[in-house]
């Protein structure tokens, strides 16, 4: 998958020199933004590590940042290091009881799930800041735009490609170590990896700080280039299962498993918006959930795992 990932990426490099419509430049920067977060997710989900709270991360990173720049004036490109650094923080401070009390399954999911509840809820009680559940709108500077992060759909596509190449690139990085074949082998057994000489709580704190520092850079990027924050759509329950459909649906064993489902994902919301409109507001939702089911039922490697079989 390596060279297709490699391939991929020149493609999409040279996409936007042919003049695509500005709809098409802003489905290709929510699939990559999208594709960066589920790739994050997938780095511990492949491992076992069963998370239903990257949005808290997402929407950690993306309310700091803005709320820096419009309270504080910190420009975003300081101010987006500033959040997914707190978002790494903040996953850590959830992962090291989880994992010290080996807190695993089905519970630790309950446990990231309850985590991302709780940063919606924090959001929605700081509504003098954050606008509450209205949601917030960056402050605009059309005078600085460069200063502010705020470009056009074409500026933001080469920002989320590269965005998008740094998650690849983290992914081989952590494929290629020693890391990737110790937290195998947890998954397998963790009792028999600590007999080894596996310092298990180490390694799961590890991929599970990256992963959140991946899905945290690709919403609050996002976040930036639709200039709107809600936490209904940053931080609750919607977004933590978008991401973990779209890892699920493409493939979370494939390095472009998760970029395949974001696309996939982004083509079935924008066929239902287009079917049902608004006579039927919760229509994606409801078909995310019956293919999810079906994905694990009876593709639990994903879109991609077909091409891989017949390798």
């Amino acid at each position: 998958m390596i060279p297709a990932a490699v391939a991929l990426a020149a493609i999409l490099a040279v996409l936007p020199l042919v003049g695509l419509p500005d709809y098409f430049l802003h489905l290709g920067v929510t699939s990559l933004l999208m594709a960066l977060s589920g790739t994050g997710w997938a780095m511990m989900g492949r491992f076992g590590l069963v998370s239903l709270g990257h949005g808290a991360f997402i929407g950690t990173a993306a309310y700091v940042m803005a709320l820096l720049w419009n309270e504080a004036g910190l420009t975003p490109w300081l101010g987006l290091p500033i959040g997914v650094g707190a978002a790494m923080i903040l996953a850590g401070l959830l992962g090291y009881p989880c994992f010290r009390l080996r807190v695993v399954g089905h519970y630790f999911a309950l446990v990231t799930l309850a985590a991302g509840e709780i940063v919606r809820l924090l959001i929605v009680a700081l509504r003098e800041h954050t606008g509450g559940s209205l949601g917030m709108t960056p402050r605009l500077a059309p005078e600085t735009p460069f200063w502010a992060m705020q470009f056009s759909k074409l500026g933001f596509w080469w920002m989320a490609l590269l965005a998008w190449i740094f998650g690849l690139l983290v992914w081989w990085w952590l494929d290629r170590s020693m890391g990737s074949k110790a937290l195998a082998a947890i998954n397998e057994d963790q009792d028999a990896a600590a007999s080894i000489g596996i310092h298990v709580t180490r390694e799961k704190m590890r991929v599970t700080i990256i992963s959140a520092g991946i899905a945290a850079l690709g919403g609050a990027l996002g976040a930036q280039y639709r200039l709107y924050l809600n936490p209904e759509s940053l931080a609750g329950i919607g977004i933590s299962l978008q991401i973990v459909f779209g890892a699920i649906a493409g493939g979370m064993y494939s390095i472009l498993g998760p970029t395949v489902g974001a696309v996939f994902t982004i083509a079935l919301e924008e066929s239902l918006r287009v079917a049902f409109g608004t006579a039927f507001i919760g229509a994606a939702p409801l078909v995310y959930g019956v293919l999810l089911v079906l994905f694990i039922l009876f593709l639990p490697r994903g879109i991609t795992g077909l091409f891989e079989r017949r390798k």
